[in-house]
């Protein structure tokens, strides 16, 4: 499948929810997302679903990521799972496999819901040899988040931020700019010959984590940088987790904390949560998703920004990944929860969304809404649309078979590389074959 770019779609006639049909008593549909932060715009398109469709009402259930993905699995197995859930491309494989997904497309036709009104490459993502298992929600990118306020201090512009550029080798401006921001107990930054790496008061760099198979948020937008590719594109069987460009990428990764000291170690930010530890000021950038804006808007007790991702060898490469919601293969209700779907990735909700400026919508209007929020509270967000709209700015979400058990492989491994028991060179070749061992 080409790679999708959130490019300006036509703006979509306003759908109004075809009617379900009327099931004498009511239906409840249980709906399940794992995102608090958009749950009240869920429930605001639930209410107005409601309003168009009285003899359904939709429960929304909202659980954390590890609990959600293991509650679906068991719920499924035990004919308690959702009738609807929100889907993510690194999940739906192993669900489709195992025949746990109702295959919407001959609704999608039956409804003549028109594909094209998302933003170009989201709807392709759900289908896999003809079967389609689900409709875009919304999409997202990877940027930098700033405290403005340590980047006044040590005088850095938050302008120049957009010319930043990396590589492996030395890390580029960027890595210096890692080093400027970072300093010791006596005010040395990371630049200083006298800098005490034992004693950091102020971290320039907070990295997300160690990444598991994915590193979305991450390592994945530097690996990408400098020429790493997953997979040859969607339902391939082979990665390439053994590309020297990404154990160098992973090795610089790593080294900011192992050797530089300019960033916190991985034990920390697994215990505390990177959010956790930039928002209580304890480092000047970290990279993060489009989806957590909200959450860095409203936690962080200093003023914040967003910046372009750094230009690698290859130019700045952010993941592109999007949502949709699935219907259970198992639910008692199929008219109404394809109603509710229907209307849950319809202009009208996605408009709905938007005003939130929770999430940027699959729908372009939504994606203005969403910008329109950002803006008129004074915050500039385009650092991920602007990464979405580049032709070559992206790249996907890795979409294959043995979902989790790659990631059962691979998360240890790149704990082991951030933990510095292991090289990274060494450490991915044995996961590598591991991983394509499971496609034999």
């Amino acid at each position: 499948a080409a790679e999708p770019t959130a490019a300006a779609a036509p703006a979509a006639a306003e759908p109004t929810a075809a009617a379900a049909p009327d099931s004498g008593g009511g239906v409840e549909i249980r709906y399940q997302l794992w995102d608090a932060n958009q749950q009240p715009a869920y429930q605001a398109c639930a209410d107005e679903f409601h309003k168009q469709n009285p003899n359904i009402s939709v429960k929304i259930e909202q659980l954390g990521w590890n609990d959600y993905w293991s509650g679906i699995q068991t719920g499924m197995v035990g004919g308690t799972a959702p009738d609807v859930f929100t889907d993510h491309l690194a999940k739906f494989p192993e669900f489709a496999a195992k025949g746990q997904l109702l295959d919407i497309n001959p609704l999608v036709e039956k409804d003549k819901v028109d594909t094209k009104q998302y933003l170009p490459g989201l709807a392709d993502l759900w289908v896999r040899d003809g079967k389609r298992y689900g409709l875009p929600k919304d999409w997202d990118t990877i940027a930098i988040v700033y405290n403005a306020d340590m980047l006044a201090k040590a005088g850095v512009d938050p302008a120049s931020l957009k010319d930043l550029t990396w590589n492996a080798q030395d890390g580029g401006s960027f890595g210096q700019l890692i080093a400027k921001l970072t300093l010791d107990s006596n005010g040395k930054n990371g630049l200083d010959p006298a800098f005490d790496k034992t004693k950091v008061v102020q971290y320039g760099f907070i990295p997300q984590g160690s990444g598991g198979f994915s590193g979305q948020t991450q390592w994945s937008w530097l690996a990408a940088s400098n020429g790493f590719k997953f997979t040859d594109g969607p339902w391939t069987s082979k990665y390439y987790y053994d590309d020297p460009k990404l154990a160098e990428t992973l090795q610089w990764y790593a080294d900011l904390n192992l050797v530089k000291g300019w960033a916190p170690t991985n034990a920390d930010v697994s215990s505390l949560g990177a959010g956790t530890l930039f928002q209580s000021g304890k480092g000047a950038l970290t990279s993060d998703g489009s989806w957590t804006i909200g959450d860095y808007v409203k936690n962080s007790k200093f003023k914040i920004g967003f910046a372009p991702l750094p230009k690698g060898p290859q130019g700045r490469k952010s993941m592109f990944n999007g949502l949709a919601d699935s219907i259970w293969v198992g639910t008692k209700h199929p008219d109404e929860a394809w109603a509710w779907v229907k209307f849950a990735s319809s202009q009208a909700c996605e408009n709905i969304v938007g005003d939130t400026g929770v999430v940027f919508p699959a729908i372009q209007s939504g994606v203005e809404k969403s910008l329109a929020k950002r803006k008129a509270n004074g915050l500039d967000v385009s650092a991920f649309t602007e990464q979405a709209l580049d032709p070559n700015g992206t790249f996907l979400f890795p979409i294959t078979d043995h979902g989790s058990e790659i990631s059962t492989i691979m998360g240890p491994v790149m704990d082991s590389i951030m933990l510095g028991e292991k090289k990274a060179a060494d450490a991915l070749k044995d996961a590598n074959t591991q991983v394509n061992a499971l496609f034999q």
